[in-house]
């Protein structure tokens, strides 16, 4: 895959816990910052299209991969998770912290050289 873009997204659960929902939000964050049409620019169905997707969380088994591959409307998802983001304890010390998730999109396409 030859990667033609990268965007950043952070997305948060503010009170109920939720890993997948903190990073359903950090991807549709990435994704809402743009509008480029890259399948159209290059001559490319977008279903040709390759999506990594790296997510970081603190507790990386309790995101559904699938969850967020349903978030794409198009294209080949690959879901990374591992830990990271972070998770911010209630200041009363009761309850589930606010978890916030960060993302890093890659977008390409299987492409070939054009210098030979």
């Amino acid at each position: 895959m030859r990667t033609l873009m990268v965007e950043f997204g952070m997305g948060s659960s503010l009170r109920r816990g939720d890993y997948t929902q903190a990073a359903k939000r950090a991807v549709q964050d990435a994704l809402w910052h743009n509008s480029i049409n890259l399948a159209e620019l290059y001559g490319f169905s977008k279903e040709d299209m390759r999506i990594r997707l790296e997510v970081g969380v603190q507790q990386p088994d309790a995101v559904d991969a699938d969850a967020l591959r349903a978030v794409f409307p198009y294209g080949q998802v690959e879901v990374s998770v591992r830990r990271g983001g972070l998770d911010v304890p209630r200041p009363e010390g009761e309850g589930n912290p606010t978890i916030m998730a960060n993302v890093a999109l890659c977008v390409g396409f299987d492409m070939e050289r054009s210098d030979g």
